[in-house]
Order: structure tokens, then sequence, then C-alpha cells
């Protein structure tokens, strides 16, 4: 930030302060929550899902979800028009004060945008619903002055685009230039870059952080993401069950944390670097393919393998003896579990994959990487059998799959296991846990009510949640229980082959690491394979053995992770590694 602009700062834009809300039935959901937000400044609002982050984002713009209610303490904005308590004003004064004098966006940018509407007519639309400028073709100048300054084509032919022809960066930055396209003098960001590749998600964070200051913004930026926090706050506040338990400048709490939450949080995030653990086993990344070569050799693993695969005493013989039993393939089996060959997809003239092939041994797991839009979650759904179009040869075990999971045999799609992103719109709200679990033993039809009863139960184990969220539905959980729960479902056939399809995008980061460890843990335990979908290169060292990263449907780069982070040999794979944020 410059110093004339740190020089103009005098008094905050908004105060929150003793801030209480509770549910209607009196449960205390905040408690006595204050901070303020200066111009041309970002506080970063951190904390697990359900800190109550969130809530307290939504109530700077006076507004409660069903359930909740005010129970105490005031919003209070200087210098926009209006100093009184916000919580007091009617709903109709809010309604004018949103968008306007403080706007909103929201996590995922398809709940910003109409799907029916043109993006130029729905920044045109925010304009003249609050009045700004005094005709349409000023409005119209502002629509394109706006796009300009997210870093999007203004032309009108762009302007003429709807959401769906647009990928999930440029769908963001088309949310951000609706929040901004009314010169707000203060901005709620919820998690506006989660799901976003790293490219992607560091253009969007440099267009925030550009507009807030330029245009002396002050924003609110909820996050779970403490990386992107070191990145772009310069305030923070931390969160707990409804409560703050500390804040101050990002420097001193992100590298000089005083409570011990804090710490717990700074210790959970995954680090490029590979320094820290994620979770409570350490990172498996590169000693299960020295072992693997070794044993292949017909030798023994020396002294320097074993100590290799963990930092401490019981770390590396685990791992030494996962590996050995995964190395034999069943009778039958080739050497590789599965075998991609030549793979190809197109829509139209839309190339998606591109001669795709690699291939991956029992107990292997392995982390297809790249931005959105590069094929990797196509071609996760190819090997899965979840989209047959593709031209190509997929192998399992020497056999050859038919393109869908229809035309495949009961025994390949009971080893073949997909784990969706979403766990909320992969569960049916409507079931219990059990009742969703238990559907791939259903369609193999091998088992009596009461055997698919006890190995739900087996599995629901497996993942660390037990007997006790049997009868519960998927409302009933958080995000993390959910995502748990999704696993299970796919574990209950016992599968050789885990496809993980960006499961912790969603998740905080607690929260994600016990998901890591949770799989690391079910692959040593289970000899299963994975192929893990994700962009988050940070989780690189944590969960895979070995790297493919895909651009524009091929694979421009492979290896160990080890060498593909330490000694990238292409410049995409250079330019992802820039890209990622770290502390």
């Amino acid at each position: 930030m410059s110093t004339s602009l740190q020089d103009s700062i005098r008094t905050a834009v908004l105060n929150v302060s003793a801030l209480r809300i509770e549910t209607t039935a009196g449960l205390e959901i905040l408690k006595d929550v204050s901070f303020e937000l200066q111009p041309g400044r970002i506080l970063a609002l951190v904390g697990e899902s359900g800190s109550g982050k969130t809530t307290a984002g939504l109530a700077c713009l006076g507004h409660f979800r069903a359930g909740l209610k005010h129970a105490g303490g005031e919003i209070r904005m200087n210098g926009t028009g209006s100093s009184s308590n916000m919580l007091d004003l009617p709903e109709t004064e809010r309604r004018k004060l949103r968008g306007g004098t403080i706007s909103y966006v929201p996590q995922d940018p398809a709940l910003s945008l109409n799907a029916a509407m043109r993006i130029g007519d729905q920044i045109l639309e925010v304009l003249r619903v609050h009045g700004y400028g005094s005709s349409d073709t000023e409005r119209r100048a502002r629509t394109a002055e706006v796009l300009a300054e997210v870093g999007l084509d203004n032309s009108t032919a762009y302007q003429r685009r709807y959401p769906h022809q647009l990928s999930g960066g440029q769908q963001q930055r088309v949310g951000i230039a609706m929040a901004f396209a009314c010169r707000p003098s203060i901005i709620v960001m919820d998690e506006p870059t989660t799901g976003l590749d790293v490219t992607t998600q560091a253009l969007v964070l440099q267009t925030i952080d550009q507009l807030t200051e330029l245009h002396h913004v002050a924003g609110l930026y909820i996050t779970h993401d403490l990386a992107v926090v070191a990145k772009i706050a310069d305030e923070v506040v931390v969160m707990l069950s409804g409560e703050v338990v500390e804040q101050g400048p990002a420097e001193r709490v992100l590298y000089q944390p005083q409570h011990e939450y804090t710490r717990k949080l700074l210790d959970s995030v995954p680090d490029l670097a590979g320094k820290r653990r994620v979770g409570r086993t350490s990172a498996i990344t590169g000693e299960q393919p020295v072992v693997d070569r070794v044993e292949r050799a017909g030798g023994q693993p020396g002294p320097d393998h074993r100590a290799g695969a963990g930092s401490n005493a019981t770390g590396g013989t685990v791992q030494a003896r996962a590996v050995a039993s995964t190395d034999s393939p069943r009778p039958g089996e080739t050497a590789a579990l599965l075998e991609v060959s030549d793979l190809r997809l197109a829509y139209g003239s839309n190339q998606i994959l591109d001669g795709i092939s690699f291939s991956l041994a029992p107990g292997e797991s392995m982390m297809l990487l790249g931005e959105s839009g590069s094929g990797k979650t196509t071609l996760s759904r190819c090997v899965a059998g979840l989209n047959d179009d593709y031209a190509g040869d997929v192998r399992l075990a020497g056999d050859l799959l038919a393109g869908g999971t229809r035309a495949r045999t009961a025994e390949q799609r009971q080893r073949i296991q997909y784990v969706f992103q979403s766990p909320f719109s992969s569960l049916n709200p409507r079931r219990t846990i059990c009742e969703s679990v238990e559907v791939p033993l259903q369609m193999s039809g091998r088992m009596g009510r009461r055997e698919r009863r006890l190995r739900v139960l087996e599995a629901l184990d497996q993942v660390r949640l037990g007997s006790s969220y049997l009868d519960r539905r998927p409302g009933d959980l958080s995000g993390g229980e959910r995502q748990r729960a999704a696993i299970a479902r796919a574990l209950v056939n016992a599968p050789s082959l885990l496809v993980c399809d960006e499961v912790t995008s969603a998740l905080d980061v607690s929260v994600q690491a016990s998901i890591i460890d949770l799989l690391r843990t079910l692959q040593q335990e289970t000899r299963m394979s994975m192929l893990f979908v994700t962009h988050n290169i940070a989780l690189a060292r944590h969960i895979s053995q070995r790297m493919a990263i895909l651009q524009h449907g091929r694979i421009v780069e492979s290896g160990s992770t080890e060498e593909v982070l330490e000694h990238p040999r292409h410049e995409y794979t250079r330019e992802l590694l820039a890209n990622v944020p770290t502390f």
C-alpha cells in the first residue's frame, strides 16, 4: 500500500461492535464479535466451517440467514451517507445500501450470475437498480470500464456472452465487476477463489488487491485458505465457535500467532516444500516408488530407503511394508493396475483430450494437475466410465474396459470407484447415510440387507465416522463429515482404484488435513491405488508419489512428485508453481 494512502486513513468505514446473533430458539451463534474495516485495506475473517465467519460477513450487509436473528451489538458505516446502526434500519433502507455502498461477492459465481442474461446486461442492471449515472450511455461506459478493471475483454461481443460461455475464473471476475460497478465503499467477499486453479486464483486475487487500493475500498475477505490470507490481507481476525480468538496485523497473526487455535490452523496448511506435515501421517511422496524400484530389482531396500519413508521411526517400516505388499499383481494381472493409451475426446471442434497416455501401479497415488479446462476431470470421468464418448484404450489389470459403466462387468465397476467434488450434490439429502453408502452393494446384488448394513458400518469405521452416523442424513453433517461419508460409499465395495475429483477444494484447512490423512492411511492399509484430481499443488507432496501436468488436453510433464516440483521442465509447470500462494 502507498504511503499517501496510509496517511489518508483516519476513520474506519465500517465498525462492527459486540455483535451477537442467535437462532430463533435462543442458541448463540456469534458472541461479542468486533472488528473494523478501513479504506483501501483488506481484513481477512478466517476460521473453520461453523466458526461463524460467513454469518458475521452477511451481517455486515444487514442480512441474516433463515432461523437467525440479531441479539445485540452494532454495525455502523462511517462516511457513507449513513452513520446509524445498520441493523436498526428498515429492510428497504438496507437494500439501498447493498450493491451501492456495500457489495458482496459470493463463493460460487453461479450464484451471482443469471444464466439467462448476457454478462453486459447483468452489470448494466446493477447500475440501473442503484441509480448510477444519469443515462444508459453513461452506464454502458461504466460497464465497459469495470470489465477492463477486472482484466476482461470489454468489447460489445464479449459483453453479449452468457455465463456458461465463460470459464470459472472469468465468471468470478464478472461477479467482482458487478460488485465494484457502483464504486462501493465496502466489499464483502465470501471465499471468492475457492475452487479456482492457482493461475486463475492469482489473477482474481491481484484484481481484488488492485481495485481495493485504487478506489480506496474497504474489503472483508472471508476464507479458510491461510496461504491466500498471507497474500492479500492487511489485517486478520480468527474466529472459533462464534468468537474472535485473535486479531491483528496479518504479519503478526500469521507469523507470530498468540492463540493455540491459530497455531493449529497454521499447522494444517499444506506447503509446497513439504516441510509441514498435513494430518498425523508423514508425507509419502517419492518414498514408495523408491522401494518399488528396489523390490522389482529383486533386492532389499537399504537403510537409506527405509529412512526416507517417513520422518518418524514407524513411518518408514509401515510404508515399506505397504508398498511391498501392493507390488505383487493379482493372478492374471499385469504390472500396471491402470493403463490409459492415446485417449482422445472432442466436442465438435473443441479438443478436450488429445492423446493422453499413462499407467498407474498397484498401491500408487498419482496427481492429475492443471488449470480449469485442462481436461483433468474429463480424463478421470473417462477412466471411471462416467464419460463413454472417448477414443483410445483404458485397461484395468490388463483387461480392456468398455467406454461406459453400463457396458462394463460388475467386477470392473466395483474395482473403480469415484469420489465427487461436492458431497452435498452426490449424496441424496432424503436418504440416510446408511442408505446412500449401501447403494453400490445393492447394485451388485451380492449381499442381503443385514450383510450390507454390516459392510456399511465397516466402511464408516474406515473413514472414522462410526455407527452413530448410520441413520443421519447429509444435512445433519458438516462438510468434512459429508465428504467422509462419500468416501465410505466409494470404499464399501473395496475398490482397487479410487478416483478423487477435487475432494478437498471446498474444505477448510483442518478438515482438509484430516481427509488427506484418511486417504493416505487407507492407501497404506488397503493397497488401493488413487488418481487424485486437483488444482491444489500444495497437496502434492502429501498425497501423491507421481504427478501428471495437463494443459489443453495434453500431458505436458509427468514424473515423480519430487522431480516435477524440484526440477520442472515445462514452462507451464513453472508458471503453475510460481502462482501457488505461500507463506
